[in-house]
């Protein structure tokens, strides 16, 4: 009954093929959002419609003017954002009559994730595809009843008709539609999903089922999962460099391997730039959604470090060193911090500032042209679109022999052409910046620049990863509480609390800056006491002094991020290593415990819970140096790829459980391998410490 009202409407949306006559407005007219500080927002504040942001003085102002709601929700670098922007947004046809008939409120779902996760689990309930923009309607009192994603112009027209003639005539069925769905969005996890809070650990055959499950999917020609569009889902490819350490099945590793390969030389890795794009609107990751973002790059420069430290692949080293340099030159605040994301748009049209004529690439790769079109796929038409997207699709020994060109001569070549391309290209009109710095996102991209130096040793990337650490201290951190943003009082929300915790952990382990570690254990006390429901053993995604929604959720599955409760998770278990604090590890056993049937069932969607319980399967390491060449034997111990472990090092014992009882051996740096707080045979080499490992 409660899909009737929606039948009803979806129906009439693409029923109407008329044609208003409404003008695109001049950018003469202002609305409230002129003075909100979001790049997205301000990009719609001279539409002709009556954005307000969203906050409780709008809301309640609906309620007394007993008006429906549009919630139309997205962020600066969505290109479908941007054409409903131009079809419907800017006429005026159009903003009449959401002016008159509704209450219209834009929200960046980068500054308010929380609304938007409400009004997309909405959209998924109502039985209809997600997706940016997000267009919601909701009842007076923020109840959704129905929505959508992109809507052309003449069906976007017809729906704000239809939807509020059915509020005028048609109350009480919306109110009831409204109702269900927000019954729905207020049951828990545990009720959804049938978690079960135990004592169960996964077993070696669960595992081994969970991997069986995901090379289902595996696509073995193009690399990742057999589907399209393709994103690169980093913590499905960490969960198969986690099962590949902790079982040795070379399938792991070569589907890996063979995966990052396939990124690195498709079209969604900017080859004259650096960086990743979104995602590819194929299966071969060759034409990306041009957009990028900074938590893609900051979880890529992680997973591609994992991929060096177990193959050594030069390839990979040059994806990290690249990526590095873009964030460096494109996304680097003075400040230390990062920018959040690059458009996908310049001059109006996705990708342009990215693609290539064939004369273009001619002109600048002059008498080395012929080898520079097979290698990154240059054609006389184009590509894509009668342009190029760059990308690799010739193996360079076949090149090499073709050209008769050495090793060392081949990626001069390359690269002088990257060198060209990069000085032609940055005289182009550029794609509009994103230059919101979010917590969350910077510690991810902290994570990424910790693991990326822990890889290469490369001082300017160290150099990176300690000033962004410093900016998150410095201007997020403010009377024990996060900040979502420096420049406003905002508390951040789980999703921020997880991945800045997680980045001054793996900062620690790269660095030894004690005071890290003791950041991130005290953000973790207070996401546990202002975030954790202790009834379904879970966290929610805002805290206890958030503003009050008609839902408070948790995140649960992981996506293209994983889910704040999975990289949670995985805080409570190594800082409570750290610290020797049995009610962390316990708790956190205890969450993933309670997942354990979903990772098996699903482990595309809950890898990164999977990489934590593969973690814990075997036996978890306590690696102690003591000793004036800690630093030394610090990164030599970081270049292996060890999962399963945690290392703490100093010149000396330090106040802390872990370093109780340690101290150099005869003078030299001296390495303790421990288990559940037994230690081994104190070593002064790192080769006899590996060795020592389970």
């Amino acid at each position: 009954m409660k899909y009737a009202f929606i039948f009803i409407i979806s129906l009439s949306v693409f029923a109407c093929t008329s044609q208003t006559n409404g003008q695109m407005s001049e950018k003469k007219h202002t609305n409230a959002l002129v003075n909100s500080t979001s790049p997205y927002l301000l990009q719609h504040a001279y539409n002709p419609v009556n954005w307000e942001e969203w906050s409780p003085e709008v809301l309640k102002r609906a309620e007394e003017e007993d008006k429906p709601i549009i919630v139309s929700i997205g962020y600066s670098s969505c290109h479908w954002c941007h054409v409903m922007e131009k079809e419907s947004f800017e006429d005026t046809a159009v903003a009449r009559l959401m002016n008159d008939n509704f209450v219209t409120i834009k929200v960046d779902r980068e500054e308010r994730p929380d609304v938007d996760q409400i009004y997309m689990d909405a959209i998924h309930a109502m039985g209809l595809n997600g997706g940016w923009p997000l267009n919601v309607f909701l009842t007076p009192d923020q109840k959704p009843f129905y929505g959508g994603t992109y809507f052309p112009k003449a069906g976007w027209m017809n729906l704000l008709t239809n939807v509020a003639d059915a509020f005028e005539n048609n109350r009480e069925k919306i109110n009831a539609s409204a109702e269900s769905f927000t019954k729905s969005l207020q049951l828990g996890e545990s009720e959804k999903y049938k978690l079960e809070g135990d004592d169960h650990k996964l077993s070696d055959s669960e595992i081994s089922l969970a991997f069986t499950n995901l090379a289902q999917k595996f696509d073995r020609i193009d690399g990742g999962t057999d589907k399209a569009p393709k994103f690169p889902m980093p913590s499905v490819w960490h969960f198969l460099a986690t099962y590949y350490h902790q079982s040795s099945k070379e399938d792991a590793l070569k589907h890996l391997e063979f995966t990052l390969e396939k990124i690195a030389d498709g079209g969604i890795y900017d080859h004259v730039g650096g960086g990743f794009a979104r995602y590819s609107t194929d299966a071969e990751w060759h034409v990306p959604h041009f957009e990028k973002m900074l938590y893609d790059n900051g979880q890529l420069l992680s997973l591609y470090a994992s991929g060096y430290k177990l193959t050594k692949s030069k390839k990979f080293e040059q994806v990290i060193l690249e990526t590095v340099e873009w964030i460096t030159r494109e996304m680097l605040d003075d400040s230390g911090g990062f920018y959040s994301a690059l458009d996908a748009d310049s001059e109006g049209e996705e990708g342009k500032f990215y693609v290539w004529t064939e004369q273009e690439i001619k002109d600048l790769a002059a008498e080395d042209f012929g080898l520079i079109a097979e290698y990154f796929d240059v054609q006389v038409s184009g590509n894509w679109e009668g342009k190029n997207v760059l990308r690799v699709v010739e193996d360079e020994a076949k090149l090499m022999k073709k050209y008769e060109l050495d090793e060392t001569s081949f990626w001069e070549k390359i690269k002088s052409f990257k060198t060209a391309a990069l000085e032609k290209r940055s005289a182009r009109i550029r794609p509009g910046l994103d230059n919101k710095i979010i917590a969350g996102w910077n510690g991810l991209m902290l994570s990424g620049l910790s693991e990326a130096y822990q890889a290469l040793d490369e001082d300017s990337i160290l150099s990176l990863a300690k000033a962004n650490a410093s900016f998150i201290k410095q201007q997020l951190l403010r009377g024990g509480k996060l900040n979502r943003f420096p420049d406003k009082d905002m508390e951040g929300f789980l999703e921020d609390y997880a991945a800045v915790i997680q980045g001054f952990v793996k900062y620690y382990e790269t660095t030894f800056e004690w005071e890290y570690l003791e950041l991130a254990r005290d953000l973790l006390k207070r996401a546990n006491d202002t975030f954790f429901d202790e009834n379904e053993n879970l966290y929610f995604f805002t805290s206890d002094q958030s503003e009050s929604l008609i839902a408070r959720k948790k995140e649960l599955f992981d996506n293209v991020i994983p889910s704040s409760n999975s990289i949670m998770t995985w805080n409570l278990i190594h800082v409570g290593t750290h610290f020797y604090d049995e009610e962390l590890i316990k708790s956190g056993k205890s969450i993933l415990a309670q997942v354990s049937d979903l990772i098996v069932q699903e482990p595309e969607y809950m890898s990164y819970w999977g990489m934590t319980a593969l973690e814990l399967s075997g036996s978890f390491a306590e690696i102690v140096i003591v000793g004036d060449e800690f630093e030394s034997i610090g990164k030599e111990l970081n270049r292996q790829f060890i999962p399963n472990k945690i290392l703490t090092a100093s010149s000396k014992e330090k106040d802390s459980p872990l370093f109780e009882y340690k101290s150099p051996i005869d003078g030299k740096t001296t390495i303790y391998v421990c288990y559940d707080r037994s230690c081994k045979r104190p070593v002064t080499n790192v080769a006899d410490a590996l060795s020592q490992m389970e």
